[in-house]
């Protein structure tokens, strides 16, 4: 329901150096100034923040701990039923916290000696060729704040539940991970905005919103879809069509709403096949080509 690395509320700074997030009037916090307040703050964490140095803690409260224990409790049931192997393999390796929010240094430090990713903290935007490209050196951004307490099974925006429960159970999965790098190493080799955008709408139709054929069932491993209490009852239900690179990269979406439209591997090895490789040889050449193809 949001893209990753664009749909973020923007933050402006201020004279005396701290930060405020804009949050849309629509927004389930905008009324809340608790809640603006929080999010101010730890947006204000990740500002100065360089690869390399320690993340800084976000001192959570303990309701924000309440939401984090009680979304991930539900989707903990979901899973077992609708995640795929790997994902939920990951899951068991890197067990995450179910009781609490767990810090970003820490899921770093959870993560790293399985694959090798860690977490960089992020105020809001990030630009998309940086977002993309860091995954190639094992980095991945992340916000901090968790979603408004009055809806805790929807965020408007990508929050910690997302980045982390959604992202890093798969990151810690060994092809999973890779994929993630070769997305990264994509990025990175491209040269043009059109380009660009073809790789991220893939990313977004496999890494985010992907499902796959497991054991003559269909299961998902998208991260939208693993960290929607909502979609991931829904999502069988959508148009769902084979893997298609060309229709992948050319397919607009809304980002305020549940994906009616999601591509299905035959599983991870048809994933790593079509996908993986493409992502790691694919540039702006062999992207126009593609998207000439039937034209």
């Amino acid at each position: 329901m949001f893209e990753e690395a664009q749909y973020f509320a923007p933050v402006a700074a201020r004279e005396d150096g701290s930060v405020v997030v804009e949050l849309g009037s629509s927004h389930p916090g905008f009324a809340d100034p608790l809640y603006r307040a929080r999010r101010n703050a730890i947006a204000g964490l990740a500002v100065n923040h360089r690869r390399g140095m320690p993340i800084p803690a976000a001192e959570y409260t303990d309701e924000e701990h309440g939401i984090w224990a009680l979304v991930a409790e539900e989707l903990a049931v979901k899973h077992r039923k609708y995640a795929t192997a790997d994902y939920l393999a990951g899951a068991e390796r890197l067990r995450l916290p179910h009781d609490r929010i767990p810090q970003l240094e820490e899921v770093s430090t959870l993560l790293e000696p399985l694959t090798g990713f860690r977490y960089l903290p992020a105020a809001g935007l990030v630009p998309l060729r940086d977002f993309y490209g860091v995954l190639a050196d094992g980095y991945f951004h992340s916000t901090q704040y968790i979603r408004h307490h009055s809806v805790p099974f929807y965020t408007p925006e990508p929050d910690v539940i997302h980045e982390v429960i959604g992202h890093a159970n798969a990151l810690a999965a060994d092809r999973f991970a890779a994929l993630y790098r070769l997305a990264g190493q994509a990025a990175r080799r491209v040269e043009g905005a059109e380009a660009l955008e073809f790789v991220s709408k893939v990313f977004w139709f496999t890494m985010e919103f992907g499902v796959m054929t497991e054991d003559d069932e269909l299961k998902a491993y998208g991260a939208g879809i693993l960290s929607s209490y909502g979609e991931v009852e829904e999502f069988r239900g959508m148009s769902i069509r084979p893997l298609d690179l060309k229709a992948m990269g050319q397919t607009d979406y809304d980002i305020t709403k549940y994906q009616d439209v999601l591509f299905r591997a035959d599983g991870m090895a048809h994933l790593e096949d079509v996908v993986g490789a493409f992502w790691e040889s694919c540039d702006d050449e062999s992207i126009a080509r593609l998207t000439r193809v039937s034209d």
